[in-house]
């Protein structure tokens, strides 16, 4: 099972990245440009909110079933904190991807409070890519690629 949800996990990741890499660009663009908010933003910001949180329960279930998990309960906190491979899968990793989420989770629900254009593409602008530089930063680069 293990294999099957990491699979899984590593592939949606791609999608879930790609569809941040629009949003963020497509929110910034907007924002610069003085667009006007329309239903296809709309839906870029929501597409990306509910692959965002798909990628969080299919990570949570990964988390939860990996092998590392069982490396916590036999050496302990210290030790997973000496070893950058544990603590990165363990700690860092799952901390910041639910930190990203929520960024995205928060800026899609304070946009929709906005009432005109501007504010609705600064506030995705702001949450979406500091969420998207979360994600870069703890993403584990040499087994994922």
């Amino acid at each position: 099972m293990y294999e099957t949800v990491l699979f899984i996990h590593s592939y949606w990741a791609y999608l879930v990245l790609l569809i941040l890499i629009i949003a963020s660009v497509n929110s910034l663009v907007g924002y610069f440009t003085n667009k006007e908010y329309g239903a296809m933003n709309f839906r870029i910001a929501l597409f990306t909110l509910i692959v965002s949180h798909i990628q969080l329960l299919i990570g949570f279930v990964l988390f939860f079933t990996a092998p590392y998990l069982k490396a916590f309960g036999e050496v302990g906190m210290g030790e997973v904190m000496r070893d950058p491979t544990l603590r990165l899968y363990i700690v860092e990793h799952p901390l910041m991807m639910i930190i990203a989420v929520a960024l995205i989770t928060i800026g899609y629900s304070k946009h929709k409070k906005k009432l005109t254009s501007t504010p609705k593409f600064k506030i995705l602008a702001i949450f979406y890519t500091i969420a998207l530089l979360v994600m870069l930063s703890r993403i584990p680069w040499n087994t994922w690629l």
